[in-house]
């Protein structure tokens, strides 16, 4: 494989997970200097984390009560106005969620939902479960193929020389920025794409950092 090579990359993400939004911004980085088609798609921290009550702590559990109203505002969102208004959605809740640390509430939906040019009746879709199939479904797409040992980031790989390829991560801050950024892409692609290559992990010593 050429590290040249023009590669199809689909990342799934809850706005809520401050890596998944550092990691984002950091493949919009990657889309500047390498040749990659970026498309976003909806995972859930809380259907994730639905059946681990025993294994979480209870100030997380009652985060991912207010977990599901963001995810299903994204997935309305996609079924109503199509997968491309993902992007600019994410973007907006994400800016609000941790650049901003705006809490969790309708009044920050509706902002992000007129930032991204959307129906701010979309914001009644946190309430309901009318869209739960359809994220549940988006959701095993992302982490079937890496398995329920991870979280997000999830990204899928697939170019015109090799096979698709899932992982989670990268994990990292600060966002890396221009030729850096291209730098980790290469370097994640090579090793992701390694038959029988699983991890490479070492403790995290900083919190995420967003500028």
């Amino acid at each position: 494989m050429s590290q040249d090579d023009s590669a199809r990359v689909d990342m799934w993400f809850d706005p809520l997970c401050p890596w998944a939004w550092i990691t984002s911004r950091w493949l919009l980085e990657v889309e500047k200097v390498r040749s990659i088609d970026l498309n976003f798609h909806v995972m859930s921290l809380a259907v994730l984390n639905e059946d681990k009550d025993k294994d979480i702590s209870e100030s997380y559990r009652k985060s991912m009560q207010s977990a599901w109203a963001p995810v299903r505002i994204c997935i309305a969102a996609e079924q109503r106005c199509g997968s491309d208004v993902l992007r600019n959605l994410y973007t907006a809740l994400g800016t609000k969620f941790h650049d901003e640390k705006q809490e969790r509430t309708r009044e920050t939906f509706l902002a992000a939902l007129d930032e991204a040019g959307l129906p701010r009746e979309l914001a009644d879709a946190g309430e309901a479960t009318e869209y739960d199939e359809a994220l549940r479904k988006s959701h095993h797409e992302g982490m079937d193929p890496v398995g329920y040992e991870v979280g997000t980031p999830v990204i899928h790989i697939k170019g015109a020389t090799e096979d698709r390829i899932a992982f989670f991560g990268p994990v990292v801050t600060p966002i890396p920025r221009a030729e850096s950024a291209g730098k980790l892409w290469d370097g994640v692609r090579l090793v992701a794409g390694t038959d029988g290559f699983f991890e490479l992990k070492r403790t995290r010593d900083r919190h995420p950092i967003f500028d």
